[in-house]
């Protein structure tokens, strides 16, 4: 090391190192903004400091349908046992009224012949069976009404009339939390990266959607969003500005026909918020792209919504998703191992105004691309020959070594002849 140090100036060292941290770019992790949609289309948003508690009790039934599953078998099971247990009490009360409990009444003389409210109900428990067959229509034959007592006719029809209602709301509470429509968007993929590149002359921000379910969703409508922290002229900060971005498509509604995966196109033009950010601003941008996905199954007739967002870091500039339909055997075969591949194209660096202002730059980028693939097949042509030339070469040098020497026998006349063996 000494002798190291001793050879190059210690002076030449120093300036070298100073000019290589100045050529270096100095990427400072900038802190991560909080997505406004996570990735499987969740909200990100809480919500705090909820003083009317009320307004929820008010819509009673979406209020039950929001709550976890867990929380909905509790309210299930203990609606049923309170209806139970109230009207088992009943039951034990008008029995008691009537004097069902006195022990007298139980084996009663020839002479006077009891008849109670309520057959065999003569303790707590048995008007608590009773009051489960009377509510889930279950008969033992063992307790049963009689005609001593209008006001046990009347108990009865009231357990009737709210265990019908107990039964509607509950199950239907259970059959629109198993047939919720984001289940079925469970279904409906994105990409994981958008990209930008052009078509048809245009820059343009792309990205993949696809249904890995056959039963089609009708209507299916993309939107787009852009929500990003804005400033107005006037000083006010609004921290969510939400601008919609048009659709590239052939008709003028947003209405898709999702058979298969599509590339969902956006023209990056004078009405898009990407119209002034080039490649090199786009890590630079505090945005985010919201796609909203709504259609109606096709099976349940249920209005669903699948959502997805992209950040800056998640759009590629300058790539292109490779085709995944193909026609084999006469179907049209979806390969969704590459949904989400994509390949390198030519693409300006530069934003969507200076393309317009400039068109020679998109003649000029794809020249430079054509001339590159040129070189590429050049060079693969080039290695290819070498490649043969190298076998052949070596194949004659394996012949040459597999050929026999040629060896000389002295005859006993003193005179050489020469033979091959």
């Amino acid at each position: 090391m000494l002798a190291r140090k001793s050879i190059i100036p210690e002076e030449y060292v120093l300036a070298r190192i100073a000019a290589e941290n100045l050529r270096k770019p100095r990427i400072r992790d900038r802190p991560r903004k909080a997505r406004f949609i996570a990735k499987n289309g969740a909200c990100n948003l809480a919500h705090k400091n909820i003083r009317e508690q009320g307004r929820f009790l008010q819509d009673i039934f979406t209020t039950l349908v929001d709550l976890k599953w867990r929380h909905t078998l509790v309210i299930f099971t203990m609606s049923f046992l309170c209806s139970w247990l109230l009207f088992a009490m009943m039951w034990w009360l008008v029995a008691f009224a009537h004097g069902d409990m006195d022990p007298s009444t139980e084996n009663p003389s020839n002479s006077t012949k009891w008849t109670p409210c309520v057959t065999c109900v003569r303790s707590f428990t048995s008007a608590f069976l009773f009051s489960i067959e009377v509510q889930v229509t279950i008969g033992f034959g063992g307790r049963m009404m009689t005609e001593e007592c209008p006001l046990a006719i009347t108990v009865l029809i009231l357990q009737n009339i709210v265990g019908l209602i107990i039964n509607a709301v509950m199950l239907g509470c259970i059959f629109m939390k198993t047939a919720q429509a984001h289940r079925r968007a469970e279904t409906l993929i994105f990409s994981r990266q958008a990209v930008i590149a052009v078509r048809n002359g245009k820059l343009c921000f792309m990205f993949r959607v696809g249904d890995l379910r056959k039963s089609m969703i009708i209507s299916a409508s993309v939107r787009i969003q852009v929500v990003r922290k804005t400033t107005t002229p006037e000083g006010e900060v609004i921290p969510i500005h939400q601008v919609d971005i048009p659709v590239d498509n052939p008709i003028e509604s947003n209405n898709i026909f999702l058979v298969a995966p599509l590339i969902i196109c956006h023209v990056i033009d004078k009405r898009s918020p990407l119209y002034d950010i080039s490649a090199s601003d786009l890590a630079l941008q505090d945005l985010e792209l919201i796609v909203i996905l709504e259609g109606v199954v096709e099976t349940t007739g249920i209005t669903t919504q699948a959502r997805t967002s992209y950040v800056a870091e998640e759009i590629l500039w300058g790539h292109r998703f490779v085709p995944i339909v193909t026609e084999e055997e006469g179907v049209y075969a979806v390969d969704y191992s590459k949904f989400g591949n994509t390949v390198k194209v030519a693409a300006p660096r530069c934003s969507a105004r200076e393309l317009d202002e400039k068109p020679s730059i998109l003649i000029q980028t794809l020249q430079k691309s054509e001339l590159s693939h040129q070189n590429s097949l050049r060079k693969r042509n080039s290695m290819r020959r070498n490649n043969s030339i190298r076998r052949s070469n070596s194949m004659r040098r394996t012949n040459s070594s597999l050929m026999v020497p040629k060896v000389q026998f002295i005859t006993p006349e003193g005179s050489q002849s020469a033979s091959e063996t």
